[in-house]
């Protein structure tokens, strides 16, 4: 230990470091073996019934979650099977309904980061890489499903969406402040992997729609009307609802070097500072007039210092996380809701769920101070998750910061990010720390580019993006980069032809990009078109072939017919002549028979009848007369068929149903 001025810190050599950073790896490697053996593949693991749940809309998100995690911390054997795994799927359809925030938080970022940790992992790459490949399509996939929300009067997203219908109806069209400006991290680095400008021009679009309702005082609202434009929460604040809409301003600026990010944060910090702070901690105040609402401290702010180191400002940052571990040593862990002028937690909000916003600043101070008063906080932490919400099956929620009482879940965030940070703390030599002194270079098709030289950006799940990746994709190519300055180079001779620098081309290579993604389509478009005309030629060619072989197997047959015929009938000619002669003369004896008996019971008939009708026939010898005639002559009325006899048929033949479906049916079966 060592005294500076009164106050009384550990020192940490690599060695202690490294110690810690292991017993942060057996944390992990518990609850993640417990989420595999006990949840997946269900979305979370329950930890003290040791089973699993869905709660964001069956992703296995705690997989997807915590992929880029194995790769910080080197277990790229883990990584590989799991990578494979996630990449056998190939799209999200299912009717389901989602929050917009978290799918793209945890699984657009999740896959995108993954995506772009898979050449240190020694996955096997497509040739397009990092511009392609199957957790990229799956991100692209996942982010076309939550456009429909985005798909309002003033470009401000629904929070819910259908991941086959789009938004359900009567969904409600208030928002948090959050949930509008969450994704220019993940959609502009979409945009930039794939050349397609949609993404990053939606999340600019939402950013730039709801900036433009800040207050005369430059302060946000807690939610707002995504149809309207109307808050219907007017506390500003930077807890709960609005903490990541800052976080953006500053992270988008920096991934996708967009200044006007930057100096919309500087004009929206100065109106934080102005309003909100006292006595370094944040209280909530109404956005019109500035007046406190609430003086409460909520775990999710503790955030703001480790932004505040991205920008620069070391001190102010110190300042305020001083005050929020305050709070941790008082409870042990912090909870949702601390109520400073009390000095206690806030009834009803007690909770603490395994959040990682507060080492997440105490991470990212270390890293730009080396402050060992930091070591000492972050070894708080672990030792209070340690002791208290350690159960066999993982991590559990602690349900009362004071009593230090579990809840029966451990959200996928606890293995994304509160372990991926402690863990940082710990390793200071992992590669996420890379400040630029060592990098890679790698060829794809588009050319050369350079990779892995630090500056990693993570979104607010805490999955890392390296903009280099980026760069490679929609950044000019070093043949690009020559004819541009080729183009602008003086010419001593003509100097009136140079043409005039038409500075920063990233819009114009996005748009290029698009083009040259349509075009590839358009081409397999055409080359399936040409292969399916083909396949149809040859199909017609085998059809005649089939009926050209059998017409000549019917007129070979119907020759066998003809020839076995001729044979027949010259074997009986003889016979048959001699019959022929039978026949006559027996014909000729039927026949004068067959007149005999027809004039005799035509003259019979005839006689019967007249006499009958005349009331002059014999009484006796009528009846033998009759009798004969009965006996020799057949009744030739037309036969007719019984009563029912056709309605018996017609009900043997098949009855047509049309049921519901539009499906006609017989007693049969369906025709």
């Amino acid at each position: 230990s060592v005294v500076d001025g009164g106050g009384k810190f550990n020192t940490y050599d690599r060695e202690k470091l490294r110690e810690y950073r292991e017993e942060v790896r057996e944390m992990f490697t518990h609850a993640y073996d417990s989420y595999l053996n006990h949840a997946y593949p269900y979305d979370e693991l329950r930890p003290l019934t040791c089973d699993g749940v869905d709660t964001w809309g069956s992703y296995s998100l705690t997989l997807i979650d915590a992929l880029d995690t194995l790769a910080v911390m080197g277990n790229h054997t883990e990584f590989a099977r799991v990578y494979q795994i996630v990449s056998e799927r190939k799209n999200f359809d299912a009717n389901i309904n989602v929050s917009v925030f978290e799918t793209n938080i945890r699984i657009v970022g999740g896959l995108i980061s993954a995506h772009l940790m898979a050449k240190r992992a020694g996955v096997e790459l497509e040739d397009g890489w990092p511009c392609s490949g199957p957790l990229l399509r799956l991100a692209e996939d996942a982010a076309d499903r939550l456009l429909p929300a985005f798909n309002t009067a003033t470009g401000m997203p629904y929070g819910t969406v259908n991941l086959r219908h789009g938004v359900p109806e009567g969904e409600t069209p208030v928002t948090c402040t959050a949930g509008v400006g969450t994704f220019i991290v993940e959609f502009g680095a979409l945009s930039r992997l794939t050349g397609n400008p949609v993404y990053e021009e939606t999340a600019l679009r939402a950013l730039k729609s709801i900036w433009s309702t800040r207050s005369s005082l430059d302060l946000l609202g807690n939610h707002i009307d995504v149809q309207k434009g109307r808050w219907t929460a007017v506390e500003a604040g930077i807890g709960a609802g609005v903490d990541s809409f800052y976080e953006y301003l500053v992270k988008g600026s920096s991934l996708l070097r967009r200044p006007e990010l930057r100096a919309m944060f500087n004009q929206a910090r100065k109106a934080v500072d102005t309003y909100l702070r006292k006595d370094d901690w944040h209280f909530w105040v109404a956005m019109k007039n500035g007046q406190v609402t609430l003086p409460l401290f909520q775990s999710l702010e503790a955030f703001w210092p480790g932004m505040l180191s991205m920008t620069g400002d070391i001190e102010n940052a110190l300042k305020s996380l001083h005050n929020y571990h305050q709070v941790w040593k008082q409870f042990g862990f912090t909870p949702e809701f601390y109520n400073v002028a009390q000095g206690g937690a806030s009834a009803g909000r007690e909770g603490y769920p395994l959040r990682p916003e507060l080492i997440e600043s105490i991470m990212y101070l270390y890293r730009a101070t080396g402050d060992p008063w930091l070591v000492d906080a972050g070894v708080d932490i672990l030792k209070s998750i340690q002791y208290s919400a350690y159960t066999p099956c993982g991590y559990a929620t602690v349900r009362n910061a004071k009593t230090h009482t579990l809840d029966n879940r451990m959200e996928s965030f606890f293995l994304a990010e509160t372990v991926k940070y402690l863990y940082l703390l710990f390793d200071p030599d992992n590669f996420i720390h890379n400040t630029g002194t060592t990098a890679t270079i790698h060829t794809n098709k588009n050319g050369r580019c350079v990779l892995d030289a630090g500056g990693y950006i993570f979104n607010t799940e805490a999955h890392p993006i390296d903009p280099a990746a980026l760069a490679c994709c929609y950044d000019m190519s070093e043949k690009e980069i020559r004819e541009e300055i080729n183009s602008h180079m003086i010419d001593l001779l003509h100097p009136a032809t140079v043409n005039k620098f038409r500075g920063e081309l990233i819009p114009e290579k996005l748009r290029k990009m698009q083009k040259k993604k349509l075009d590839e389509k358009e081409d397999l478009a055409k080359r399936e078109q040409e292969e399916l005309k083909q396949k149809l030629l040859q199909l017609k060619k085998e059809m005649l072939a089939l009926e050209q072989q059998e017409q000549a197997e019917q007129q070979e047959a119907e020759n066998k017919s003809a020839k076995s015929q001729t044979e027949q009938g010259n074997s009986g000619a003889m016979n048959s002549s001699q019959e022929d002669v039978a026949n006559e003369n027996e014909s000729d004896s039927t026949s004068e028979d067959s007149l005999i008996k027809a004039s005799n019971g035509l003259t019979l008939e005839t006689s019967t009848e007249y006499y009958g009708n005349r009331g002059e026939l014999d009484d006796s010898s009528d009846s033998e007369e009759n009798l004969e005639s009965d006996s020799q002559f057949p009744n030739f009325i037309p036969n007719k068929e019984p009563a029912g006899t056709t309605q018996e048929k017609e009900e043997l033949g098949p009855s047509l149903q049309k049921f519901s479906s539009g499906d006609y049916s017989t007693t049969s079966g369906i025709v």
